[in-house]
């Protein structure tokens, strides 16, 4: 017999089965979850509670094990097969204890001993829909990090970087090994992300290593992990970044850094997706892509010995490379503006734009650490902007020319004051002469930069940056 006891708060309340066919034990659960403000169905054996659970997809369901036409236990492998993410609560006798341990092994939430305290049943329950949100919540972040890793998000009028795209998209669908070379700053972790997250793996783990940041002694556990006792410190079992991103994406940068022997081994876990930790004995399988990228050359480190061959060969199923941004010019403008508005609205400055004159050499300039110095460029300019537009004087000095070294004695001027010498260009005048205004301003407030800063119209962050670029102190 079926029986549908709606909450009394809200239609989207969250559903829970009800499943034993003692009819008072259903009939008395059904009042206390409804109580609480959860929407109850009843069953009456483990055939009908698949059936209904098939039409319903309740977020918990709460069953007796020992029942007539199908056990709990049958009933949860089939409920299974339909929702491995619903939570089956068993309820047992004592002496099957042992069985609901099994079943929670092969999958049960957990289980409940008879007779059963109603405060430990709605303390099960909660605690199975509160994982249940945090699946959700979980699961909504991934679609979310999805969306912002589509190729069609990545800003780039570049038909250099249109290929590059097109490629990512192809190689996400595949399980390939996927090597990604090119300069430092050109984005290598971006195109491991954008790999990822449209590929079937999304839903799992992206983990990533940088090998270069790791000391050498401790690369090995940090890829496989370790066992209680394999050097001194190891107090405890840890699981390596294999294990961490089981069913997703192992994305390792700078690879080329890695010693000859952690490359051997390596080179096991790509051809036989098995591993043991630093330790011990045991073989643990692996279920990870794995996403290498280097700036260094790798078929050059091959002939110098540098690097193995056959792994060079595991590791290069499928090369892309990023473009440098002085070969992609049309983009500088692009990401330029992106960055102003980012980095504008994360200090809380209005900043209008970029004038032509500070564009102009953005342009002209070679970029020697791509995206990453166009973005810490602008996080400057934006800082040190003082006007509604960013101007040449607020982009760094490597990006508008140098300062002389020298700097010649000043002239006064017919007030008695100290005139910015006509020597150098106009750059270097201005800036001799912003050196000596906010020196002079900051003495006549006592070092006080607050009122220094005030008095000169700037705010506080920006006159700590010319303090700094000027080594007053």
């Amino acid at each position: 017999m079926t029986t549908q006891i709606p909450a009394e708060q809200s239609r989207s309340a969250p559903a829970v089965l009800v499943v034993d066919d003692d009819e008072a034990i259903r009939e008395m659960l059904a009042a206390v979850l409804s109580r609480d403000g959860l929407s109850v169905t009843t069953a009456a054996d483990g055939a009908e509670a698949v059936v209904l659970f098939a039409a319903q997809r309740p977020a918990v369901v709460l069953m007796d094990i020992r029942m007539p036409r199908m056990s709990g236990l049958q009933a949860l492998a089939e409920i299974r097969k339909l929702d491995r993410s619903t939570a089956v609560i068993l309820m047992t006798a004592f002496a099957e204890v042992g069985t609901a341990v099994q079943a929670i092994k092969d999958g049960a939430f957990d289980y409940i001993i008879k007779p059963f305290d109603i405060a430990e049943i709605l303390l099960q329950v909660g605690r199975a829909l509160q994982m249940r949100r945090m699946r959700d919540d979980i699961a909504t972040l991934h679609r979310e990090l999805s969306s912002s890793y589509h190729t069609d998000r990545i800003l780039t009028a570049s038909p250099r970087m249109g290929e590059l795209l097109q490629t990512i998209a192809k190689v996400a669908k595949s399980n390939a090994t996927v090597l990604v070379t090119g300069e430092s700053g050109t984005g290598k972790e971006l195109v491991a992300a954008a790999i990822h997250y449209n590929s079937p793996r999304n839903a799992g783990p992206l983990v990533k290593v940088n090998c270069a940041a790791v000391p050498e002694g401790l690369l090995e556990s940090e890829f496989f992990g370790h066992e209680k006792g394999a050097f001194t410190g190891a107090q405890a079992r840890r699981r390596g970044r294999f294990e961490q991103a089981e069913h997703g994406t192992l994305f390792l940068d700078e690879i080329g850094d890695i010693s000859p022997s952690l490359q051997v081994k390596l080179l096991r876990v790509l051809q036989e997706r098995e591993f043991e930790r630093v330790g011990g004995t045991e073989l643990v399988r692996t279920d990870v892509r794995v996403i290498v990228a280097t700036n260094r050359n790798l078929e050059e480190m091959v002939r110098q010995g540098l690097f193995r061959q056959d792994l060079y060969f595991r590791l290069n199923v499928v090369t892309l490379r990023t473009v440098p941004l002085r070969e992609r010019p049309e983009d500088i403008r692009l990401l330029a503006t992106h960055f102003l508005q980012r980095f504008a609205a994360e200090n809380r400055i209005e900043v209008g734009g970029i004038d032509e004159q500070a564009m102009e050499r953005l342009l002209a300039y070679r970029w020697p650490g791509n995206i990453r110095e166009l973005s810490n460029a602008m996080e400057r300019a934006v800082v040190m902007s003082t006007g509604a537009m960013i101007v040449a004087e607020d982009l760094p000095e490597q990006i508008v020319g140098q300062v002389g070294d020298s700097e010649p004695a000043a002239e006064n001027d017919v007030d008695g004051a100290a005139a910015p010498s006509a020597a150098g260009s106009l750059r270097e005048q201005v800036s001799r002469f912003e050196a000596r205004v906010v020196a002079e301003a900051l003495a006549r407030n006592d070092g006080n930069r607050m009122k220094t800063a005030q008095q000169l119209g700037i705010s506080r962050r920006s006159l700590l940056y010319k303090l700094q670029e000027y080594g007053i102190s």
